[in-house]
């Protein structure tokens, strides 16, 4: 008897499990994610500014999982970078999952951030996850298959101390990751939410150099660790994936609030602590 064909909302676990983009996949969760999806059999477009170490991952890649791993030189924070990226989910119909890891921080008081690190920040984090996640819903809802992962940050629920900036690029990954997956209800389309806490990265470099102190081990998680949930919540069907977060009612409740504070906010008359309005 003939074997069913696999779902095509199932691409992570298929036999054909299409092809996968990464960005940020130079270093650090873009690096681990792109190993981990050759593993389970997709090739790869690895996408990041250097090519020397997108080409070394690429042939380790080929070599030891017998996948296609193209490389793409692309400088996301700027508009052409964005747009090479966004041609290649318009037009490569083997595209079945787009990972949007590329990102970076500051620490530093907003006072004392430069202003095209502001900007930088902004283009990347935000403008290039956006414009990229329209062009991947566009492709998978044309063909009802294809899933996107958006990686957030712990930072992105409070206020943290010394990165501004970041924390508030990382909420409006949330927010903005939320409303796709509500956009895309009741199709085969898939939006994953990924926010992982603290984890070892070069970004850590990158946001701090030598003023930045070092983390407890007891809240530092492997790069392995967090792929490796993110992608353990992906197959379970988690709409969001937080890696080290062991009480999931935390989320759920903070779900929640945030809900009844949406529909609270919008009433026609003025709160009555203010005595004001009629």
């Amino acid at each position: 008897m003939t074997q069913p064909r696999p779902a095509t909302s199932d691409l992570t676990s298929a036999s054909i499990p299409g092809t996968a983009i990464v960005t940020g996949a130079s270093s650090g969760i873009g690096r681990v994610y792109a190993e981990r999806l050759a593993a389970r059999g997709h090739d790869l477009i690895l996408v990041a500014r250097r090519r020397d170490r997108l080409e070394e991952l690429a042939g380790d890649l080929r070599a030891r999982f017998s996948v296609n791993a193209e490389v793409l030189v692309a400088d996301l924070s700027t508009q052409e970078g964005v747009a090479t990226v966004e041609r290649r989910l318009a037009t490569d119909a083997s595209v079945s999952l787009l990972v949007n890891n590329a990102g970076f921080s500051a620490l530093k008081l907003l006072t004392e951030t430069p202003d095209e690190t502001i900007g930088g920040m902004i283009a990347l984090n935000i403008t290039a996850l956006t414009v990229l996640s329209k062009a991947a819903l566009t492709a998978f809802r044309q063909r009802d298959a294809g899933t996107l992962v958006n990686i957030g940050s712990g930072a992105g629920f409070s206020p943290y101390p010394g990165i501004p900036v970041y924390g508030a690029t990382k909420a409006y990954v949330f927010l903005f990751t939320r409303a796709l997956q509500q956009e895309v209800a009741g199709t085969a389309v898939r939006v994953q939410l990924v926010l992982p806490g603290a984890v070892i990265s070069e970004g850590w470099e990158v946001a701090g150099g030598d003023a930045l102190e070092a983390l407890p081990d007891s809240i530092v998680m492997t790069t392995e660790d967090c792929v490796d949930a993110a992608l353990a919540g992906l197959d379970q069907g988690e709409p969001i994936t937080a890696p080290s977060l062991h009480d999931a009612s935390l989320l759920e409740e903070f779900l929640g609030l945030s809900g009844r504070m949406l529909e609270s906010v919008f009433d026609a008359r003025p709160a009555g602590r203010y005595g004001v309005g009629g």
